[in-house]
């Protein structure tokens, strides 16, 4: 059902699975190269405003942050000098801190929230109106880009970008327009393989992914990148639904090749502009893999 490969492998045009030791024809030096080839160098490379790809420092396109956790991030931002914010930043209210603090809070933390985005440039989302992932997926994400969430599950893959989930004070870093620095990081092949079968949700998928990988920390800190021709198969809120439970494998991120079903979803929100095909390329080198037998997960 799910096999661990814990060694470098290759991804030949996007289809084929191969253990590099094993592959004479080609040399070790291609190695180089193909470790270029991910969609999560491209996407990362784009994103860094440092002249080395060893050690990254990311300027994202755009934050996202609920009720619970917008109110500190731009109190310790004000404090800190913001006077505008630099990126788009959307503040969603479906988290309800009501219910942890009690008493009138939450109001007052809406309040808060309305008269952030009014001062500073922001995007409010009133009570009731959305939920933060599916407003991000809906309005914001689009192919190539990079969005920092305050909340863990922030994971926008399916749509072609790099979404982390991270604490406040790194979003308050971008808002005083610093950066997100971090060490280059290995990147595992998530390849699915076969069809689901009926009675199958995403979910289960998810866990199943999460079981094999948890236990040793295998993914832990690393971008899973989603390919091979079982992604076909898979409406876009199927792969919604195993890509925001990635967070429970430890990874930092995700990121999925894209076809005409994300096509089909942009045009759908009326931002078509945002898709553009992603893959890797012919030739791309992972640090690990992580295959799975679609047909072969049980409920």
């Amino acid at each position: 059902m799910i096999k661990l490969i814990k060694k470098g492998v290759l991804l030949v045009k996007n289809n084929l699975l191969m253990d590099h030791d094993r592959q004479d024809e080609i040399e070790i030096e291609s190695k180089i190269p193909a470790k270029n080839g991910t969609m999560t160098y491209t996407i990362l490379k784009n994103h860094n405003l440092n002249q080395s790809m060893d050690q990254l420092k990311i300027r994202f396109d755009a934050m996202a942050s609920h009720d619970i956790t917008y109110v500190g991030i731009v109190q310790t931002a004000r404090a800190s000098g913001l006077k505008k914010f630099p990126m788009p930043y959307v503040l969603t209210n479906c988290h309800n801190s009501l219910c942890a603090v009690g008493g009138t809070i939450n109001e007052d933390d809406h309040l808060f929230g309305l008269s952030a985005a009014q001062k500073y440039g922001g995007i409010y989302v009133p009570a009731h109106q959305a939920v933060i992932h599916q407003y991000m997926r809906e309005k914001m994400a689009g192919c190539g880009k990079m969005i920092l969430g305050s909340d863990s599950h922030t994971r926008y893959g399916v749509l072609g970008t790099i979404a982390i989930g991270e604490g406040g004070p790194e979003l308050v870093k971008q808002l005083l327009e610093k950066t997100y620095d971090l060490k280059y990081p290995e990147v595992i092949a998530v390849y699915l393989k076969g069809k689901v079968g009926h009675g199958i949700g995403p979910q289960d998928v998810a866990l199943a992914i999460i079981r094999a990988v948890f236990e040793t920390g295998f993914v832990k800190n690393k971008i899973l990148e989603f390919v091979g021709p079982g992604i076909e198969g898979l409406s876009i809120d199927f792969r919604n639904g195993i890509d925001v439970m990635t967070t429970e494998t430890t990874c930092l991120s995700s990121i999925w090749t894209t076809d005409k079903k994300v096509e089909e979803y942009m045009s759908l929100h009326l931002r078509k502009g945002d898709y553009k095909k992603l893959k890797p390329d012919d030739l791309a080198f992972y640090d690990g893999a992580v295959i799975v037998d679609l047909a072969a997960i049980k409920p």
